[in-house]
């Protein structure tokens, strides 16, 4: 199968990607990959919002990029702050064009709200579920596009390169995909192939990204010899529903936060205010450091979110999903206090790239959560992610358009990519084994390589992931590919590489600590 340009990954940051790319040009045919319906993504869990500069007479581009900077411990890249910061409205602009329906007050002016981090409020929102408006929109506006077709339900296995055709372009030709239905692999190629496959956060036992987040893009970015830095740079969310919901962490807004909730330990004592001036609004970095602390030091396995002082209407008018979900618990929110725990949320590091979404392989870009663009340096401000994947979608289509136009590949060549080599092996692979090593390797993780490392730990570390490493790719290489071996050796493949580069950093910044740099 052939396609002008392949989009692996359709949360925000891959649809709103299509769609600029369609209106700009119309002939292009766009292919989108997703592992479950359109629907599905870490996009849809996003409850906070955007953060994006529109009240100018409070708030201002300086403040923001400020905020960004300080965030990320001033490891950010100031350059790609500034037009990341600048060119937010426009893009939340289109957004609403598209569909997408952002609370407001009288006169129809933008509802703001203030999270961590934030000197102002600059978070444009729908109620707390911001992120499931915003893929409700794309996708209804996905589907009205002739250009656009969509395949749900299949997996990245691997980007095509001069490997597979034996040239010597330095590019992406495309890649081979896996059904999740039938488990059929398919060759598409492609002029031009862009991952939006989101984070890692199922490296860990607690991460409130759902199961999709396998770190498949960078996986196979890994395996192509593709530049990607910062992996070690993971921002635990300090606040998700301490008893699992149907077998997955719920995220508790940080927006809760904002608007006057409090951390207690379980003595109902608030603790934030002796870690940080700015208590529960610190960076969230910060935050989650404060709560592991508390909880390591009372040897307790949460504390509580105090949202009693919210007055009920507002509550319930800002915050209906977590009321809701606390209620199917047993949990009044408004009446008793939340019982929250750090869990994985955010990589901020990734597939490194330039200003215009491309990787360090020609012809492959890469946006959204599983790229490395310099603007969140060592942690990422809250709000900024959906930000960010809207300014380089943008950035990254207008830049297809031109290199598009001039492609010197010959449609023939195209037609000569082989197929996936490999279907002859016996179906013999063990789910069973597959799901005993993913638990594994979660657990490894979750406890020598989360919120607090150490030298000897992160050692111990990178000897049993050699030895996952080695265990996986024996099922690998005498099985019969499924979906499931294909994303455990995913994330044993950026766990290997994330350790790696954890090791290599010898001071603390933002979200990476080390207890031994102390």
């Amino acid at each position: 199968m052939n396609t002008d340009v392949l989009v692996i990954g359709t949360g925000i940051s891959g649809l709103s990607y299509a769609i600029k790319l369609s209106q700009k040009s119309p002939s292009t045919k766009i292919t989108l990959i997703c592992k479950e319906d359109l629907m599905e993504g870490n996009t849809r869990y996003a409850q906070g919002g955007i953060a994006v500069v529109s009240n100018f007479k409070k708030d201002s581009f300086k403040k923001h990029i400020q905020d960004t900077y300080i965030a990320g411990d001033c490891q950010g890249n100031l350059e790609v702050i500034n037009f990341v910061v600048k060119e937010g409205n426009d893009r939340v602009s289109e957004l609403i064009q598209w569909g997408t329906a952002f609370d407001t007050k009288k006169r129809n002016e933008l509802d703001l709200v203030k999270e961590g981090g934030h000197s102002e409020k600059r978070i444009v929102h729908y109620k707390d579920h911001s992120g499931s408006e915003i893929q409700r929109a794309l996708i209804n506006h996905i589907k009205s596009i002739d250009s656009i077709q969509y395949f749900e339900n299949h997996i990245l296995v691997d980007l095509i390169t001069d490997h597979h055709t034996k040239t010597n372009h330095q590019k992406c030709y495309g890649a081979y995909i896996i059904s999740t239905i039938d488990q059929e692999i398919i060759t598409i190629t492609s002029k031009l192939t862009v991952l939006s496959t989101g984070g890692v956060g199922q490296l860990y036992e607690f991460t409130t990204n759902p199961k999709v987040a396998t770190g498949d893009g960078l996986g196979a970015a890994y395996r192509a010899k593709v530049r990607i830095k910062g992996l070690p740079y993971i921002q635990f969310h300090p606040t998700a529903l301490r008893p699992k919901v149907n077998g997955e962490t719920f995220l508790i807004t940080e927006a809760l936060r904002g608007s006057g909730g409090h951390l207690k330990n379980q003595n109902g004592e608030r603790f934030m205010l002796n870690y940080d001036k700015r208590g529960e609004l610190a960076p969230r970095d910060i935050v989650s450091r404060a709560i592991a602390k508390e909880m390591l030091s009372r040897n307790e396995d949460h504390v509580f979110l105090d949202a009693t002082n919210i007055d009920s209407e507002e509550f319930l008018t800002y915050f209906p999903m977590i009321h809701d979900t606390c209620m199917s618990i047993g949990i009044n929110p408004l009446e008793q206090m939340i019982p929250v725990v750090p869990a994985a949320h955010y990589s901020c590091g990734g597939i490194t790239v330039d200003s215009n979404g491309e990787s360090s392989l020609k012809g492959l870009f890469a946006i959204g959560e599983c790229s490395y663009t310099g603007l969140h340096g060592a942690n990422r401000l809250a709000s900024n992610s959906l930000l960010e994947s809207i300014v380089f979608a943008h950035r990254a289509a207008l830049f297809s358009v031109q290199e598009l136009s001039e492609s010197k590949i010959e449609e023939s060549f195209y037609l000569q990519i082989p197929e996936w080599d490999g279907q002859e092996y016996s179906s013999n692979q063990k789910l069973e084994k597959t799901n005993q090593l993913c638990q594994k390797l979660q657990k490894v993780m979750s406890k020598k390589v989360g919120i607090f490392k150490t030298n000897m730990g992160l050692l111990e570390a990178s000897e049993e992931m050699k030895n996952l490493y080695q265990e996986t790719l024996e099922l690998y290489q005498q099985n019969k590919l499924t979906p499931k071996l294909c994303e455990l050796r995913n994330m044993v493949s950026v766990a290997y590489l994330l350790i790696n580069q954890a090791q290599e950093i010898k001071e603390n910044k933002g979200v990476f600590y080390n207890n031994d740099y102390v």
